[in-house]
């Protein structure tokens, strides 16, 4: 593991199985993958991060259902910065609303933002919508919430991620290849 002590998983069973396995290393395990409504209480007993919770209702379960024995769920809020229909992930114009609710639940700490932008072969344009996450984030700070987090950029990105502040990048590809596809 040379070192790493967080790890990222975008299904729930596979994270929670690596969790069984590995669980006498004491790693810190953040969920990145879309989080349907009936995987919420795995993922809010097993996980220590959530990186993808882009409704109320999304991250309302998971603070009921967040263990009192375990300290509160890291938050970061999924947004979707290229306006993709594919693509999970609030508006910007909506962040502002989640993100103030998000804050006052009990069992979570809202830590920051995460996007996922389309993928883009040119470093300006993958800065650009790094940027309007980035500002997003320096925003919410200006009007009182205490983020710290912003989780951007994949191992196709993450030189431009890191340009705009990333403190959180995804390497999984460059590290275990190319993931085989369900």
């Amino acid at each position: 593991m040379a070192g790493q002590q967080a790890f990222g998983e975008n299904y729930v069973q596979e994270g929670v199985d690596k969790q069984s396995e590995l669980g006498a290393l004491k790693l810190e395990w953040h969920f990145i993958g879309p989080l349907q409504s009936n995987k919420t209480r795995r993922v809010a007993e097993s996980f220590d991060w959530v990186h993808s919770v882009d409704r109320l209702k999304t991250a309302e379960r998971l603070a009921e259902q967040r263990p009192e024995a375990l300290p509160p769920l890291q938050i970061c809020l999924q947004v979707n910065v290229s306006g993709e229909t594919t693509k999970s992930g609030l508006p910007v114009d909506e962040l502002p609303a989640l993100a103030n609710r998000v804050a006052r639940l009990s069992r979570l700490k809202l830590r920051g933002l995460m996007a996922i932008p389309a993928p883009l072969a040119d470093f300006d344009e993958q800065r650009s919508a790094f940027r309007r996450l980035r500002e997003a984030y320096e925003q919410l700070n200006k009007d009182g919430l205490a983020l710290d987090t912003l989780s951007i950029g994949m191992t196709h990105d993450l030189e431009a991620a890191i340009a705009e502040g990333a403190t959180l990048v995804r390497v999984g590809t460059a590290i275990f290849g190319e993931r085989n596809r369900r």
